[in-house]
């Protein structure tokens, strides 16, 4: 049990999952629950994929780099840096082939369609992986029409990077929100792949992602995002939310955690991660912003979603 929901002084419910954190040294810490069961890291893994594609030829750096890791709000910025990364490969919109949709964040979505927006590939949240994704093929000269099989060369090599990184074998594959292909693992080697990529030297192509998702978060996440606050709120940091409730971290001094709420609820996933980097000694503002989640009752807040730990 890693987190409660109080609402008026009464435990109305609770959430489960597991939590691992790591050493500088990459020794297991501590745990709660079972890191060692393989779940599908969704969004998490975007930062391992982008080592990837950097590893195949992708020339990208900055906020587009950050960006080719996002799970973004489909801000203007977001779309426009979208649009420049395919630009970049001789490609336009007409490429992607995330699902149409709006925004994710709500603020966006509701900006975007009184503009008059349409659902459309480049506004869903996974563009900027995708227009990553067919600017390596472009640059391999691999097919961009099928980037998104899991028999594509790209893919072959996303798999073989996020199996590196994390040092375990991919014990699972599925098909993930934006179309493209999942790779499963353990949180444990979630959190070493994270480890080994805020650790890395800035030149080579994991340290160059740490780089990116430091110096750029809001193209990580959004101007109103959670994920965003956190990585500007902690030096160092590097981290990444996904669906399902997962969530991974790494600080600049090798210590990392992964977590899994196993409910897949989102309201519980911010402050289960603020409370295990308290634990790992991290001491920052940001964790007593991010440390509970409020609950309301008439528009006034009546309770909250906090760890248990």
């Amino acid at each position: 049990m890693l987190a409660e929901v109080v609402r008026s002084g009464f435990v109305e419910g609770t959430h489960c999952g597991s939590v691992v954190a790591l050493a500088p040294d990459g020794g297991e810490l501590w745990r709660l629950g079972d890191p060692d069961r393989p779940v599908f890291p969704r969004s998490s893994n975007k930062p391992l994929q982008a080592v990837g594609m950097l590893r195949a030829g992708l020339d990208l750096d900055g906020e587009l780099l950050a960006l080719a890791c996002a799970s973004h709000s489909g801000e203007a910025f977001h779309l426009e840096g979208v649009r420049r990364i395919l630009a970049g490969a001789g490609l336009d919109e007409s490429a992607l082939q995330t699902p149409p949709d709006y925004p994710v964040e709500e603020q966006e979505k509701l900006a975007y369609v009184a503009a008059g927006g349409a659902p459309a590939p480049v506004a869903m949240n996974c563009s900027g992986k995708h227009a990553a994704m067919l600017a390596t093929c472009a640059v391999n000269g691999w097919p961009t029409e099928t980037y998104r099989r899991p028999d594509h060369p790209l893919q072959a090599a996303l798999r073989d990077t996020v199996a590196d990184l994390a040092g375990q074998p991919v014990v699972a594959e599925g098909v993930d929100g934006c179309g493209a292909p999942l790779f499963a693992l353990t949180l444990t080697g979630l959190a070493r792949a994270f480890q080994r990529i805020a650790l890395a030297d800035q030149a080579s192509p994991p340290g160059r992602v740490a780089a990116a998702i430091r110096a750029h978060p809001g193209w990580l996440g959004g101007t109103r995002r959670d994920v965003s606050a956190l990585i500007a709120g902690v030096p160092g940091l590097i981290a990444k939310d996904g669906a399902e409730a997962v969530y991974a971290a790494a600080l600049d001094d090798g210590r990392a955690v992964a977590l899994k709420i196993d409910d897949g609820s989102s309201r519980a996933r911010a402050p289960v991660m603020a409370a295990a980097l308290r634990r790992l000694g991290v001491d920052a503002p940001v964790l007593a912003e991010q440390g509970s989640m409020p609950l309301y009752g008439g528009a006034v807040v009546v309770g909250e979603v906090h760890a248990l730990f």
